[in-house]
């Protein structure tokens, strides 16, 4: 059967792009109709591949990697909603990307096209071609697939910037914790000093509990004023105050279904630590300005450095929300309290900061960091990362126990 070929003669607003480098399979039974989107996404600067059937497609888009596939739903051996879910599986399998993939359908199919995005399909695009419309869905694609690509190194910077460090026997207690805790809905309140790594330890909780899809929500207590902190928490109405023009979700509305992690809330105000309690004990919040209360699901992980039974005692800090807070409590230890770990901590901030300036790993020598293990760490892991940069900047590409006295 003769397929119908046909380009609409709409003018098209896509100027070439010969410096695209996206690689492009196009699977149809119609050698006329593959050699036409070859020479046009061609001429957009694509570097196409072509197969005659979904059999051979199918052995292409296996072996080879493509940012994007064209298939026909119609073709003899194996049709495109057939090679769509062998190429998914095979994906899944082998634990690959995916490319988008893009159907190609005549009038009477689309209901099978709307099947296919059903299946997994990115788009479809329907005959005749029209060759605004193939040009956009192509760059929709791929925008599409760069975009899921930069979320992952995204995501895999941020699981790098949130690693626990350590073998001694004080940081084995806190992954043990974490490894029993993560999975439940308890709360969690954190202890130690500043720059111990209480907000590394509950990004790892949020990240191993059944919240990790959902948003982790960060507020620093100590960094808002006190007039503004319940505004940033519970959220506001337009009116309620001066700059208040338009209605605000607080903190507690953004962090529904995921966890709300609450740093330094020793320094919360009184009058927030009431409607924070309140939040806890009733499930719901309600603005600043209005009186209509909302319903909030979110697990609450809290962090502070301050003495809390001291806070309580001179009247600084609410004992009810002291025991709503402290259903599971983790104290982070200072460096000077597990020394054994800075070879570890020092390798890894090595690799991390070169990493991040493109510089071949420096190598620490044994009598720098035998003197880097000696000194006290009042600004615990913080202060021994800004020192290892320090050093990674100025000294060689080895660094020695002069190194550390010269620049440490």
């Amino acid at each position: 059967m003769q397929k119908n070929l046909h380009f609409s003669s709409k003018s098209c607003t896509f100027a070439p792009n010969y410096e695209t480098m996206a690689k492009i399979l196009v699977i149809d039974d119609e050698r006329a109709i593959r050699n036409t989107l070859k020479e046009i996404l061609e001429f957009e600067g694509y570097t196409i591949e072509l197969a005659e059937n979904g059999r051979l497609g199918l052995d292409k888009a296996i072996n080879t990697t493509y940012d994007l596939i064209f298939t026909d739903i119609k073709m003899p051996e194996m049709d495109g909603m057939e090679f769509l879910h062998a190429y998914r599986s095979a994906c899944a399998q082998q634990g690959a990307e995916e490319a988008p993939v893009v159907m190609i359908t005549g009038h009477g199919s689309v209901d099978n096209a709307v099947e296919a995005l059903k299946s997994g399909a990115f788009d479809f695009i329907q005959k005749p071609l029209d060759l605004n419309r193939l040009l956009l869905t192509t760059k929709h694609a791929l925008d599409h697939k760069s975009l899921i690509k930069e979320t992952k190194v995204l995501r895999k910077k941020i699981s790098k910037r949130y690693q626990m460090i350590g073998e001694s026997a004080a940081i084995a207690r806190v992954r043990a914790t974490i490894d029993k805790v993560a999975a439940t809905e308890a709360r969690v309140l954190i202890t130690g000093a500043n720059g111990t790594g209480k907000e590394v330890v509950a990004h790892l909780i949020h990240e191993n509990s059944t919240r990790a899809k959902a948003p982790m929500v960060e507020v620093n207590c100590a960094a808002i004023p006190s007039e503004l902190i319940e505004s940033e928490l519970f959220g506001h109405t337009k009116g309620s105050f001066t700059s208040a023009i338009k209605d605000r979700a607080g903190k507690f509305e953004q962090a529904d279904g995921g966890t709300l992690f609450l740093d330094e809330i020793g320094d919360m105000s009184l009058s927030a630590q009431a409607k924070v309690l309140r939040a806890l004990q009733e499930n719901e919040i309600t603005r600043v300005g209005s009186d209509k209360p909302i319903k909030v699901n979110v697990r609450v992980i809290a962090a502070t450095n301050k003495d809390l039974q001291k806070e309580i005692a001179e009247g600084r800090f609410r004992e009810d929300l002291f025991h709503r807070l402290n259903v599971i409590p983790v104290h982070v230890p200072s460096l000077d309290n597990r020394k054994d770990d800075i070879p570890l901590l020092i390798n890894h901030f090595n690799e991390l900061i070169c990493s991040e300036q493109g510089w071949r790993t420096k190598t620490f020598d044994a009598s720098a960091i035998a003197q880097l293990q000696e000194r006290s760490w009042h600004g615990n892991i913080r202060e021994l990362r800004n020192v290892v940069e320090r050093l990674i900047i100025l000294a060689g590409d080895t660094i020695t126990d002069q190194d550390v006295a010269d620049y440490a």
